[in-house]
Formats: structure tokens, C-alpha cells, sequence
């Protein structure tokens, strides 16, 4: 179990941090300054939460509501990723609840996971998450798919092709490469890395067979949810009209 009071924490984050931002540096990536405000922004909205958390836990309300809040910032996040003129603000929240939903809905009706705030959370923010950065890789790369194969859209569009079979056309191979780490992580699970969930069960005084079963739960429903709410987002990005270059919703 990691002792948050230690005082050696602090010294590790920041040695941690220091090698991060000197390696970019001495890589002339212009991320050095991001890199710091990152992890200053992780240890002051983590302590935030951590606090709030053990208040919001108490009630099975409570918990619902942070989980939308978990939603709302995750669909602003993505949609600042994917472009401000991909769509009205927050528009990603659709792909992200449509793939979280029956998600969180399989694992709690089926008991699998106990419908207790201590579980439910933890397991909603994972799906959530990767949900958000699936629909912000898939986004991003759909958009430049349009712009820069925007002759190719035409061209269709010429054969006789609709808007929408004209974009999905681009738009599929983008919506392929989204789920590449997804789908890396779980073929590689337990060869090259053991992921959170696994080693959090550990940490807390699990079985290694209890862990493998709480990790493959929930890299099963991030595919799930990820391609979901990909599909989702190029559905959404075809239904949109390519125009000089910009994609207007």
C-alpha cells in the first residue's frame, strides 16, 4: 500500500516530474512548461477530490451526480481536443454517454460489480475516461482526414455517393487507428504491462486472482466502450458538411 503521508512522496513526484520536463527539454519538445502545470494540476485537483470524495461516497445520489460531472468535463476536454468547429460545445458527451451507458449498465445489473458508491465509481471514471480519449483521438483524426482528403469526399460525392457514405468512407480507417492502444492493452495485459485496475486490487489487499478478474472486466469495458463511442463520432462527423476545408455541424 503507498503511504500518502510519506514525506518521501513529494521528493519522488518531483524527481519524477523534473525528468519528464528535462528530457523534453533537452529534446527541444516544446512541452516542457505543460509537462510541470500537468502534474501541479494532477496533485491539486486529486488532493481536491480526494476530500470530496469521501463525502460524495456516502450517498448513492451523490455519487450519480459526480459521475455526470465526470461526463461534462470529459466532453468539454474532448471537445477542445478535437476542435472547437467540430460542433456545439460539449457535443462529445453524446459518443461518451452512448459508449458508457450500457457499459456501466451490463457490469451492475449483472452483479458482477456491487451497486456500492465504492465500486461503482472507480469503475465508471476507467470506462469514462478512456471513453473521452477515444473520442478525442477518433475526432481529431477524422477532422484531418476530411480536411486534408477533402478532393476524395468530392469525388464520391460526384459517383453518386450520399454526404454521409462519402465521409465514412475517410472517416473508418481514423475510427481503426483510435482503437489501436485499446486493443494493444488488452492483447499485451499481463505480458507487458499490468494495468491499474490490477494493481489497485493488489494494493488493497486482493488475490492475483481477483485482480486478473477486475482487470479483464475493465479492458473488456473500455473496448466496449470505446468503440462505441467512436462509432458514435464519425457517425456524427459524416452527418456534418465539409466546406472549404472546415467541418461545420
Amino acid at each position: 500500500m503507498i503511504d500518502a503521508a510519506s514525506w518521501v512522496l513529494g521528493p519522488v513526484l518531483a524527481g519524477l516530474t523534473l525528468l519528464a520536463v528535462v528530457v523534453a527539454a533537452l529534446s527541444r519538445l516544446d512541452v516542457s512548461r505543460r509537462l510541470a502545470y500537468a502534474v501541479v494540476r494532477a496533485v491539486i485537483q486529486l488532493a481536491a477530490v480526494s476530500l470530496i470524495l469521501v463525502w460524495v461516497l456516502r450517498s448513492g445520489l451523490w455519487t450519480a451526480a459526480f459521475i455526470g460531472l465526470m461526463l461534462l468535463v470529459g466532453a468539454w476536454t474532448s471537445w477542445r481536443r478535437i476542435g472547437t468547429d467540430s460542433g456545439p460545445p460539449l457535443w462529445p458527451i453524446v459518443p461518451m454517454a452512448v459508449g458508457v451507458t450500457p457499459v456501466l449498465a451490463t457490469v451492475l445489473l449483472s452483479g458482477v460489480v456491487p451497486a456500492e458508491p465504492e465500486a461503482v465509481l472507480p469503475i465508471a471514471g476507467i470506462i469514462i475516461g478512456n471513453s473521452m480519449t477515444g473520442t478525442s483521438v477518433a475526432g481529431r483524426l477524422a477532422l484531418k482526414e476530411l480536411v486534408d482528403r477533402h478532393g476524395e469526399y468530392e469525388a464520391a460525392l460526384a459517383l453518386g455517393l450520399s454526404g454521409r457514405e462519402s465521409a465514412l468512407m475517410l472517416l473508418r480507417p481514423a475510427a481503426t487507428t483510435a482503437l489501436i492502444p485499446a486493443m494493444d492493452q488488452t492483447r499485451t495485459v499481463g505480458l507487458v504491462t499490468l494495468p491499474g485496475a490490477f494493481i489497485g486490487v493488489l494494493l488493497g489487499g486482493g488475490s492475483p486472482t481477483e485482480a486478473g478478474a477486475a482487470q479483464i472486466l475493465v479492458l473488456v469495458g473500455i473496448l466496449a466502450a470505446q468503440v462505441i463511442a467512436i462509432v458514435v463520432v464519425i457517425e456524427w462527423l459524416a452527418r456534418s458538411h465539409p466546406r472549404g476545408g472546415q467541418v461545420v455541424a
